[in-house]
């Protein structure tokens, strides 16, 4: 007798793959499988998520962040952010049920180095947002999202190392405060600075 294929599971399994397109055709990660599949699951499950489907990311990759702790960063093409930020605190918290971790969105920018004074080659002129620093502030504003960043500061200590700070909008305190080392661990392993991430002080009774 012939046997039966299974239809059902290559059409999903091909389908919850063209969730997950890598760079230069890389051969995703079990985590990256999985977290596809999941996004996938949601997508067909949820009538608010369907707007994913369209949607699709480009890697992940789990982080430390402190305490023994890791944290899943989800890297999507920096051209579909705004939409996967309209979906991400309903998406992030479905993630997080299913990975047992904190999970973080994040766009895929590339940063064009400063070619420099002796740099012969004639160069297009690098534009704002591919700097080291403009790369690394909008990085900021993903990590912590839908956190609103109302100031940010840099501190240079006695050895010369440098420690960051941003202060987030007390009105997300609720939602987001179990995750403030979460933010302070994944900015640290994607752009190697330090960053205390806290909220605004709520006023003194003297104050009001």
């Amino acid at each position: 007798s012939v046997p039966k294929v299974k239809v059902g599971f290559n059409r999903m399994a091909f389908t919850f793959q063209s969730k997950i397109k890598t760079e230069k055709g890389l051969q995703p990660t079990s985590l990256e499988s999985s977290v596809a599949e999941y996004i996938f699951e949601l997508q067909n499950s949820s009538a608010e998520l369907g707007e994913l489907k369209p949607l699709h990311i480009i890697s992940a990759k789990e982080v430390e962040v402190g305490k023994g702790k890791t944290a899943v960063v989800i890297f999507v093409p920096f051209g579909q952010i705004k939409a996967f930020r309209r979906l991400q605190v309903t998406l992030v918290a479905e993630l997080e049920k299913k990975l047992s971790k904190h999970v973080v969105i994040i766009a895929q920018r590339k940063i064009i180095p400063n070619p420099g004074k002796n740099n012969t080659v004639r160069m297009q002129k690098r534009p704002k947002s591919r700097t080291v620093a403009a790369v690394h502030d909008a990085i900021l504003e993903d990590v912590v999202f839908p956190g609103e960043i109302t100031d940010k500061r840099m501190r240079q200590r006695v050895d010369g190392s440098r420690v960051y700070k941003a202060v987030l909008n007390n009105k997300d305190e609720q939602a987001l405060e179990s995750k403030l080392d979460t933010f302070a661990g994944v900015y640290l392993a994607l752009t190697k600075k330090k960053i205390v991430v806290e909220f605004t002080p709520s006023p003194s009774p003297i104050d009001q």
